[in-house]
């Protein structure tokens, strides 16, 4: 299966909109930009949609939105915490910032994700 790149402006829009916080580290998921705190990925992007992970209450406030849904790479894969975002709201940088915040802050309040460990190389003979 062939993913589609995220477009320049939506790449822009989420970089520009993560909170300027300490606690944020950016990286790649499956080759799109995504932002973790304490390991944990509060948001990101997926081809042509912008998610962010909220609790139960945000995530049922940004489900009301016009165009929003429950965020699914795959289908019949959903991941119940992420909401994908209606471009409504990815087009108002003001608005994006705040949402990607709570995202934020819902997994700053997570458990700290552990790194796996390194598998030991198998020995031959």
């Amino acid at each position: 299966m062939a993913w589609e790149k995220s477009s320049a402006e939506l790449v822009a829009s989420f970089q520009a909109a993560l909170p300027d916080d300490p606690r944020v580290e950016r990286r790649q998921m499956f080759g799109f930009a995504c932002a973790f705190a304490q390991g944990q990925m509060f948001c990101g992007l997926f081809q042509q949609e912008l998610h962010v992970r909220l609790g139960q209450e945000q995530r049922a406030r940004a489900l009301a939105l016009p165009g929003a849904k429950v965020f699914s790479p795959m289908a019949g894969r959903p991941m119940r915490e992420y909401v994908s975002l209606p471009p409504a709201v990815i087009a108002k940088p003001k608005e994006l910032k705040a949402w990607l915040a709570l995202g934020l802050e819902y997994a700053a309040a997570l458990p700290p994700k552990k790194k796996a460990a390194k598998k030991a190389p198998k020995r031959s003979g």
